[in-house]
């Protein structure tokens, strides 16, 4: 170190390019230390980094003045890799020749694992360039055969030097040296072993100045490999012709009772909403621009549900009104909207709805809160579009998870009539279990609501939960006087003419003047309207002014993932609702609170906020995630981030002329030439590029577009030029840094002075020094490969000449011009040039991009969607609990949930308890499968309630 130090102290160059190289590298690579990475991608990136760094670190100077010689070590490690997997693919084929024959045992039958065979070549080989990296291939012209091996380790150990080991301890060196030629000696001579004299690699000798006879000593590094092989066909043949390994391999029946003896739940993560690789979100856009825009806006699937009806008469029909809790003295339900996106927060909402009953404190004293005997779901079933697959991950399974289906109840099964009761129930009163009401969400209408019939109107189990609904809208009689409609908004944000024909008739012929009426819809449009300074919703505006006229006691909706209750302020004026209640919290992300807190007047009457959760300082500091966590949320935006930055600056590779920001001696007039460069690119991409001015214009477009409506024209032309500036900037100048240092190593030739296979040409000229051939046996290999064995390693080591490419063919063009290169030449430079401009830029335009979200969120009070979807926090979690009581007031609690779980296990509890094959779940104390790992953090245990508040019956 301190010889690097009196080589690099007097140029200050090469710190700076160790820095920026090393520190853009770190950030590339630090949200794939996380565990919210899928293994594919983060082995993936692991592997991508490794190869794109050691590709630059052996060209750069200063690793040899540490001893370190990292060409050797990667040339070295390339040579075993290649020799170990074609030595172990002929080893496969001759033992499945041999199984085929019948000469070994059937079970050898089964082919080996490619990947398993990569991964021990890799593993051999990280060994092997151990070995050499400390006791080199150095061969031992033995004296004595016995003596001189024990003299040299077990000499530290001997009584009369025991009291000096400490001493030659201090010398690593030496010791190092000892323990080589000790324990890691060659394994003999050629001529000892007659047999393997022209199938060895020899060791090099040790001899100052020029060695006069050639090596005889069988290479150690050789022996070291040659054993490590010979163990893996030893395991692999014990193995496969015995059927037993160091762990026996299961069989068909036996892996089938391990897989049903579940550890952990099978859990999606939140759904990557900025992810330029999944496949559902490209799906959704394409429902969104062709099903819905084409299809779904010209046919209504509400219009063919009134056709179907068999009844004309709106307040008589079967299919739409249930009054089966009509006539109990109390009722307990539940209201959630927004589930079926992570698997952990859907799953914490359901376990808490499962549950026989939630002990709570309630100003000041203790609760006890029975489980709904109903379950309202207010839309958006799945996320990010409807699907089979969507519906059967993210919503069925988290809910049969928590209070399971019958066991005669099959995923499978149609219900083509229903309400499909149990055996032993007559009718829809007498059921005593849960039931379940859903309306759709905006994401269930992106197919045209087909997914929801199938898995909704037509399937009668929700895990544990019955479900008597026939159609997308419905109409609940509830005792003492209270109905819920659950009316079905569509893409629209308001009902058609048959649904609001079907609730008019039903106020008027049924609900009574001193009734009291909850409206349920999947989005708050009070809420919305206000924001987007918008007019939704006038059918269902009609309906609650003119017909139920002031009897809607009670509005709830999802949509806004958050909790907010907003409350009537008296006054002369009439109030047509006297409580809006949002609670979108039942698994979806966050949403904030704090771009709402100014909401005050809907329909005429004045509101004031009584409940926000998260509250509005929180939800102000969750925002400043944004900056330090977006790339670590969406690691999959880097495919469009470093896409879009190389795409910005395409027509700019390469920058010949950087003389003048070399020149200056002082570092402030470096900077300063740095950015006037800078701006220099920038006007020469207005007046001369095409494809990098094609792009810039298209992200402004873009950026322009991404602004909401609700802002003005002029203000959303002035946010997205700033927008766009600043990743225009950013990439520039990541573009001349990484020109600048390429330019600075050309100047000091570590780059530009061989050609495009440097690494190969190197290891050639020392192989012959450093691993003696006599025998020619590498020839010979040649010669039985047909030249495959050489080729394999040149091409494989040409990969980590990316850098001396990318400089050769950028002094080419410096010279001769751009067109000089043919088109393979120019789609290898840019190759090599996107490989490492992609690492440098995606920290950074994800951390620009999350500032913006930042910005837009905590002071223009705009993109409350992007700026939290980007975050996909699966915490604050919530549900709300409704009890009539025997006098019809109606009490209102709202339970949440602050931490969700990650990590789950098998509640043993449930497990213990008995299960006989005709008893429902819902009468088991303990129905729900799986339970957080840690107590302290189990949903049952850190529920609290968050809102209290009593609606009055009207006498």
């Amino acid at each position: 170190m301190h010889t690097l130090i009196q080589k690099l102290d007097s140029n200050i160059k090469w710190w700076s390019m160790y820095a920026c190289l090393l520190g853009f590298f770190y950030f590339f690579s630090s949200p794939f230390i996380g565990k919210t990475i899928k293994p594919s991608y983060s082995n993936f990136s692991r592997w991508y980094i490794s190869w794109i760094l050691l590709a630059a670190l052996y060209h750069l100077p200063s690793f040899l003045s540490m001893g370190v010689d990292l060409r050797m070590n990667l040339s070295l490690f390339l040579t075993l890799f290649v020799s170990s997997i074609l030595f172990l693919l002929v080893f496969h084929v001759i033992f499945l020749g041999l199984w085929y024959l019948g000469l070994v045992a059937r079970v050898a039958g089964k082919r080996p694992e490619i990947l398993t065979i990569v991964q021990n070549c890799a593993v051999l080989s990280i060994a092997c360039c151990v070995f050499y990296s400390h006791c080199g291939n150095l061969a031992v012209v033995r004296e004595k055969t016995f003596g001189r091996r024990n003299s040299g380790w077990f000499s530290l150990w001997n009584k009369e030097e025991r009291n000096t080991w400490l001493t030659k301890l201090v010398g690593m060196t030496k010791l190092k040296d000892r323990v080589c030629k000790s324990w890691f000696a060659p394994v003999g001579s050629a001529s000892d072993y007659p047999f393997l004299s022209k199938w060895v690699i020899y060791g090099e000798l040790t001899c100052n100045g020029s060695c006069a006879q050639s090596s005889n000593e069988i290479s150690p590094l050789y022996s070291l490999w040659a054993t490590f092989i010979g163990l893996y066909i030893a395991n692999y043949v014990v193995e496969r012709s015995s059927g037993w390994a160091l762990s026996r391999p299961l069989s068909l029946k036996e892996f089938e009772k391990l897989k049903k003896k579940q550890t952990k739940p099978e859990f999606l993560d939140m759904v990557p909403w900025y992810s330029g690789t999944s496949a559902d979100l490209f799906k959704t856009m394409f429902d969104l621009l062709v099903s819905v825009t084409l299809f779904v806006g010209r046919f209504d699937m509400r219009m063919m549900q009134a056709a179907m009806s068999r009844v004309e008469d709106g307040a008589k029909q079967e299919d739409l009104l249930y009054d089966q809790f009509s006539g109990k003295d109390g009722l307990w339900f539940d209201f959630m909207a927004d589930t079926g996106d992570g698997g952990n927060s859907s799953y914490t909402v359901a376990r808490l709805l499962a549950q026989p009953s939630l002990r709570l404190q309630v100003n000041g004293s203790m609760r006890t809160l029975p489980r709904g005997d109903m379950l309202l779901i207010g839309g958006d079933l799945a996320y990010p579009n409807p699907s089979s697959f969507t519906y059967e991950k993210r919503f069925f399974r988290p809910f049969e998870y928590a209070l399971q289906p019958p066991m005669w109840y099959k995923e499978e099964h149609i219900a083509v009539s229903k309400p499909e009761l149990p055996p032993e129930v007559d009718e829809l009163r007498q059921y005593d279990g849960p039931q379940c009401f859903v309306i759709p969400g905006n994401h269930d209408w992106f197919d045209g609501l087909q997914t929801y019939m199938r898995y909704i109107c037509h399937k009668s189990w929700l895990g544990g939960w019955f479900m008597p609904q026939k159609k997308s809208y419905f109409a609940l009689q509830l005792p003492n006087r209270w109905w819920v409609f659950g009316l079905d908004l569509a893409l629209h944000c308001d009902i058609d003419v048959y649904q609001f024909k079907f609730f008019s008739e039903l106020v008027r012929d049924k609900v009574g003047k001193n009734d009291s009426v909850i409206i349920m819809t999947h989005e708050p449009n009070w809420l919305l309207d206000w924001y987007f300074d918008n007019l939704t919703g006038k059918n269902v505006t009609y309906l609650i002014r003119d017909h139920l006229k002031e009897r809607c006691r009670l509005r709830i909706a999802g949509d806004v993932h958050h909790y907010m209750r907003h409350s009537y302020v008296p006054s002369n004026k009439p109030v047509y609702v006297q409580h809006l209640l949002v609670n979108g919290c039942g698994g979806a992300f966050l949403h904030p609170t704090h771009v709402f807190k100014n909401f005050k007047e809907i329909y005429g009457t004045s509101y004031e906020t009584k409940a926000a959760y998260p509250t509005f300082e929180d939800s102000s500091r969750i925002a400043l995630g944004n900056i330090l966590k977006f790339r670590k949320k969406n690691w999959q935006f880097d495919v469009i981030g470093g896409m879009i930055y190389f795409m910005l600056v395409f027509s700019m590779f390469p920058q010949c002329q950087l003389d003048h920001i070399l020149r200056d001696d002082t570092f402030s007039g470096r900077l300063g030439t740095f950015f006037g460069t800078v701006w220099d690119l920038f006007m020469y991409m207005l007046g001369c590029s095409y494809v990098s001015a094609a792009g810039a214009i298209l992200l402004l477009t873009i950026a322009i577009v991404f602004v909401p409506s609700m802002v003005s024209w002029k203000k959303r032309l002035l946010i997205g030029i700033l927008h766009v500036s600043a990743h225009l900037a950013a990439a520039l100048i990541l573009m001349l840094l990484m020109e600048l240092g390429v330019e600075i190593c050309i100047r000091h030739k570590l780059l530009a002075t061989s050609g495009y296979h440097t690494l190969y040409q190197w290891y050639q000229s020392v192989e012959s020094e450093h691993f003696p051939d006599p025998t020619g046996l590498r020839e010979r290999i040649e010669q039985w490969t047909f030249g495959l064995y050489p080729a394999c390693i040149k091409y494989l080591m040409s990969g980590f000449d990316v850098p001396e490419v990318m400089a050769v063919t950028r002094s080419n063009i410096c010279k001769n011009g751009i067109d000089s290169l043919s088109r393979g030449g120019a789609v290898i430079y840019y190759a090599s040039v996107f490989l490492y401009f992609w690492v440098l830029s995606t920290p950074v335009v994800s951390l620009i991009l999350g500032s913006y979200l930042y910005i837009s969120i905590n002071w223009l009070h705009i993109h409350f969607d992007e700026a939290f979807s980007s975050l996909r926090i699966a915490n604050y979690k919530s549900f709300t609990r409704f009890h009539i009581n025997t006098k019809g007031d109606l009490e209102v609690f709202t339970l949440a949930v602050d931490k969700v779980p990650k990590e789950w296990k098998l509640d043993p509890n449930w497990d213990g308890e008995s299960k006989q094959p005709q008893e429902p779940s819902y009468l088991q104390k303990f129905p729900s499968k799986w339970r957080a790992k840690a107590p302290q953090q189990d949903p049952v245990n850190t529920v609290r309630i968050i809102d209290h508040f009593v609606i009055e019956q009207k006498e």
